[in-house]
C-alpha cells in the first residue's frame, strides 16, 4: 500500500494550484486499498472504467451548463477535473506537461492550430 507523504495531503492552495495539488494526491492513491479510497478503487478497475467516469462527469458537465445554474457547473467540474487527474495519472500524463502544451499553444490562433494537426 502506497503511504501519501504530508505534503501531498497538505491544504491546497485555493487557485490554479489545486490542480498539481489534486493530482499529487490522486497518484499517493495509486496502489492504495481499494476498500479504502474511491480512487484507488478507480486504479484497481483499469483505464476502461477511468474513462468511462470521465465520459459520464463530461456528460455531467454539459448537462449542468444547458439546463442547471453555475453551483451546478461548477460542482460538476470539480467532479471532471477529478475524472481527468486520474486518467492523467493512470496514463502516466503530468500536469506539467498538459500545462507545457497549452503554454506552448498561445499566441497561436486556434484555427491555425488546429489546421496544423496531423490527420488522423
Amino acid at each position: 500500500m502506497t503511504v501519501p507523504d504530508a505534503d501531498a495531503m497538505a491544504s491546497p492552495q485555493v487557485d490554479a494550484r489545486v490542480l498539481d495539488h489534486l493530482f499529487r494526491v490522486v497518484t499517493a492513491r495509486k496502489g492504495a486499498d481499494p476498500s479504502d479510497s474511491y480512487t484507488a478503487r478507480l486504479f484497481a478497475k483499469g483505464r476502461g472504467k477511468i474513462c468511462q467516469k470521465l465520459g459520464e462527469e463530461a456528460t455531467e458537465t454539459i448537462v449542468a451548463a444547458l439546463s442547471e445554474g453555475p453551483d451546478q457547473v461548477v460542482g460538476e467540474s470539480a467532479d471532471l477535473l477529478y475524472h481527468l487527474s486520474v486518467l492523467w495519472a493512470d496514463a502516466g500524463v503530468t500536469p506539467e506537461r498538459v500545462w507545457t502544451e497549452l503554454a506552448r499553444r498561445f499566441g497561436t490562433s486556434g484555427l491555425a492550430e488546429k489546421a496544423a494537426r496531423p490527420e488522423v
